[in-house]
């Protein structure tokens, strides 16, 4: 059962990005956010439409920064470590 529960709260962060980044971009539907898995820790890859790319990003950063801080302290929560990416 406690596999399980650690799958739930991975996916609860992936889906934390995934709305975040959607209520951000001008075409939600081209948000994709995937997971690579380590031992201890996340890797989330946030990929949005090029056009995009700017508004998830900020001015000077302050939103991608935003959001990294939002999904760490997510994943701090359930004992793990989150690194969010963001690919265009």
């Amino acid at each position: 059962m406690e596999a399980n529960q650690a799958t739930g709260r991975e996916a609860g962060v992936k889906e934390l990005l995934e709305y975040l980044a959607r209520a951000l971009v001008d075409n939600p539907e081209g948000v994709e956010v995937t997971s690579v898995e380590g031992e201890r820790s996340t890797i989330l890859q946030l990929r949005v439409h090029p056009d995009d790319v700017g508004k998830v990003i900020g001015k000077n950063g302050r939103i991608a920064q935003a959001m990294r801080t939002l999904i760490k302290a997510s994943a701090t929560r359930e004992g793990r470590n989150a690194i969010v990416e963001i690919i265009d």
